[in-house]
């Protein structure tokens, strides 16, 4: 099993994810042909394919395995990949990512910019943001402020944490000017002070409550195997609201027999698993075609049948999809085999 493992990893490692190959213009056994030999060719910094899995579940995306892991590198330093060949009747631009770092996609947030208004010309802080996020998509600039932003979760969590300081540093200079002049009314310092830990967490003034923000996946992997994470005493109380991609936890004290420092070393241990579990996890979705009479019922029996094979693969099936979320390596051939 420990060869198994550790040969899973290794694949994983030689691995990268083409996005951007063209659907539906040639037969797939074709298609793969024509990856195969682009990621051989030198003049793309390509080497010996061990392996092109095309199609996948996700439209216009293909794995390709090389047979060294250097040549994973090298590929991933070009420029510009563009897919030709004489059975297309063009180019076609490919986006090149490694294996694992496509995790965890789909996150939508909607910031409030408005209390930066007196400080910043909202545009210029916005192009500020999207030069530093290149990750992160930008919705448009409403009037009341509000900009929503789609990204990984990780992503938007640093964008998070970058919006703390300019807080932070706008709560600073409104200190500065108060000492200066002790003429600033309290209810303007208020309106610049933000929570600036940079930990995904809140925490009332009693110190009784402590709140955690995750990725909703992670959410339910971490209860799912790891449910001694909140299995806690009498005295502390666990509650949780999800919304899409975001799950809140509040941990609270229950009575008298329990203190501030309980609660916040809950809060603390299920906030070092989430990290831990960022770092590991990947997620593939897989979508039912809707002509297809029980469909459902066929990807659950062959989840049913291989779960035993991954038994640290969570699959959350939904009316349209299935998730499956695991490590890297897991994923890659649960999918492949499912």
């Amino acid at each position: 099993l420990c060869a198994q493992a550790t040969g899973q990893a290794a694949k994983s490692a030689r691995t990268v994810v083409i996005a951007g190959v063209p659907d539906g213009l040639l037969h797939d056994d074709v298609m793969t042909d024509i990856l195969m030999i682009h990621f051989q060719k030198l003049k793309n910094n390509g080497g010996d394919v061990e392996e092109v899995m095309y199609p996948t579940m996700t439209k216009g995306v293909a794995y390709v395995t090389f047979e060294d892991q250097e040549v994973v590198e090298s590929v991933l330093k070009k420029d510009e990949h563009r897919l030709e060949d004489r059975r297309l009747s063009r180019y076609y631009p490919l986006k090149v990512t490694r294996y694992c770092e496509n995790v965890f996609s789909s996150v939508t947030s909607v910031l409030n910019m408005s209390v930066f208004k007196d400080q910043f010309v909202l545009e210029d802080l916005i192009e500020e943001f999207k030069k530093k996020s290149t990750a992160l998509s930008f919705g448009p600039l409403q009037s009341n402020g509000h900009i929503s932003v789609q990204g990984s979760f990780p992503a938007i969590k640093s964008l998070r944490d970058f919006l703390l300081l300019k807080a932070k540093s706008l709560s600073e200079k409104d200190e500065r000017e108060e000492s200066k002049s002790h003429k600033r009314p309290w209810t303007r310092l208020q309106k610049h002070r933000l929570p600036t830990e940079t930990s995904n967490s809140v925490r009332n003034t009693d110190g009784d409550k402590q709140v955690v923000v995750l990725d909703t996946d992670i959410y339910h992997y971490l209860k799912h195997f790891f449910p001694r994470t909140f299995l806690v005493n009498d005295g502390v109380v666990i509650s949780d609201i999800t919304d899409g991609d975001v799950t809140t936890v509040c941990i609270e004290n229950a009575g008298s027999r329990s203190d501030a420092g309980q609660v916040l070393r809950v809060k603390q241990k299920i906030e070092n698993w989430s990290v831990k579990l960022h770092n590991t996890l990947r997620k593939e979705r897989i979508y039912f075609q809707e002509h297809i009479r029980d469909e459902k019922r066929r990807y659950k029996q062959a989840c049913e049948s291989l779960s035993p094979r991954y038994p640290y693969v969570l699959i959350i099936a939904y009316d349209t999809h299935i998730d499956v979320v695991g490590n890297s390596p897991e994923i890659f051939e649960f999918t492949k085999e499912l």
